[in-house]
């Protein structure tokens, strides 16, 4: 939960929409610390998004039997790949232009 009891917010909108789209595609976030660049989804660092996803219930905590002991491993919710097919169709609705400017300024 953000600062105060405020929920967190999208702090990198492209990071965030990457994030769903890799997850959806059957992905699985891997947490190895607290830390900001300790969130990895197939090989590429989560820096701002986790707690937004979590927050929201876009993704779960599970149990991975085939996982290193110490690691926690997060997949895609229902409710994230329904949020997530929206979020994707919306950033390829866009002009490329545009998309550009997004990744550029989060």
């Amino acid at each position: 939960m953000g600062v105060l009891g405020n929920p967190p917010i999208i702090a990198d909108r492209v990071e965030f929409a990457d994030a769903l789209d890799r997850l959806r595609r059957g992905y699985y976030l891997v947490r190895t610390g607290q830390g900001s660049c300790n969130c990895t989804i197939d090989g590429g660092f989560v820096h701002h998004s986790f707690d937004v996803l979590l927050h929201y219930g876009l993704i779960a905590k599970f149990d991975n039997l085939h996982g290193f002991p110490g690691i926690q491993y997060y997949r895609i919710t229902p409710e994230g790949r329904s949020f997530a097919e929206r979020v994707c169709a919306d950033l390829q609705s866009r002009r490329p232009l545009e998309r550009l400017l997004m990744r550029l300024t989060g």
